[in-house]
């Protein structure tokens, strides 16, 4: 099965990496726009998404930016909160914030993985509407969309200062134990 097509040809995206029978799906805030030009998600060289999830045994292989059809057809999935492209999400509007969250429920809802794994938390926020102010530890969440558990990682962007490298990578170790448990593998 491939991965299913931009919502629009009008606007700079990626693809999402959607379908029924995912085990686990990764989603960011929205395309960075180097990533959506090379059509390939966290693309970016300094990105510390594609070297936590190898370091952490979770796929059982390294891997990087453009290995995204490999892993859905392992059951991985990749999405965005908003799918338009930005340099940076401050560019993004409250309406495409509020739309995006609405629209990627209804894709959870739909495809039914079994975990939906935030990138950041502020795509989590925006998608159950979690004030700023209000604590949010990484990790597995209360909230649910439909069947689908939630997780929560640091951002992986090189920007999060409060998440050295080895912190991340053992954040995705910590997923990695909580779908072990579940008896959810990659390898």
């Amino acid at each position: 099965m491939k991965p299913t097509s931009a919502r629009s040809s009008q606007i700079l995206t990626l693809p999402d990496y959607l379908r029924p029978g995912l085990q686990l799906v990764f989603v960011g805030l929205n395309p960075g726009m180097f990533s959506a030009q090379n059509g390939k998600y966290y693309a970016r060289a300094a990105n510390r998404f594609w070297p936590a999830l190898s370091a952490s045994g979770l796929v059982g292989s390294e891997v990087k930016a453009g290995d995204e059809t490999m892993l859905f057809e392992k059951g991985i999935g990749f999405t965005d909160v908003v799918k338009r492209a930005t340099g940076q999400i401050d560019e993004l509007t409250r309406e495409e914030i509020v739309t995006g969250a609405k629209i990627l429920r209804q894709k959870i809802a739909t495809f039914s993985p079994h975990v939906a794994c935030f990138i950041g938390l502020t795509g989590f926020r925006w998608v159950f509407d979690v004030p700023n102010k209000t604590a949010i530890k990484p990790g597995l969440q209360r909230e649910k969309l439909a069947l689908t558990h939630i997780y929560v990682l640091p951002s992986t962007s090189p920007a999060n200062a409060h998440y050295p490298p080895n912190a991340i990578i053992k954040e995705f170790q910590r997923l990695k134990s909580w779908l072990d448990s579940k008896n959810i593998r990659f390898t």
